[in-house]
């Protein structure tokens, strides 16, 4: 079987050690993982994350490039540039981390 790259969305939890800011609750991050299918490049990614003391809670796929151009989105070519190194080092880019903070603490 033939290696693709997928967009996934992971929304984390807080863990000792992860790296966020502390009064971050979490954090949503764009990955590109490589995989014969999507359940490959999710396993993986989790794989990763969890090495990297994160904690995964929720994956979300979004789909091959083909996928995602089929479905009428625009890609970047700083995106396709990501998913491309994935393919070609076998590898999980996490392009993007989004800390969340809890609104509500604010207040």
């Amino acid at each position: 079987m033939v290696q693709q790259v997928y967009t996934l969305v992971v929304e984390v939890g807080r863990r000792a050690g992860d790296g966020l800011p502390e009064a971050a609750t979490g954090a949503g991050l764009i990955c590109y993982a490589g995989g014969v299918d999507e359940e490959e490049a999710v396993r993986e990614t989790v794989a990763i994350l969890r090495q990297a003391e994160l904690a995964p809670l929720e994956v979300t796929g979004h789909g091959t490039l083909p996928e995602r151009l089929a479905a009428g989105e625009e890609v970047p070519e700083e995106e396709r540039a990501l998913m491309a190194r994935a393919l070609a080092e076998n590898a999980v880019i996490v392009a993007e981390m989004t800390p969340f903070y809890d609104a509500s603490a604010e207040a």
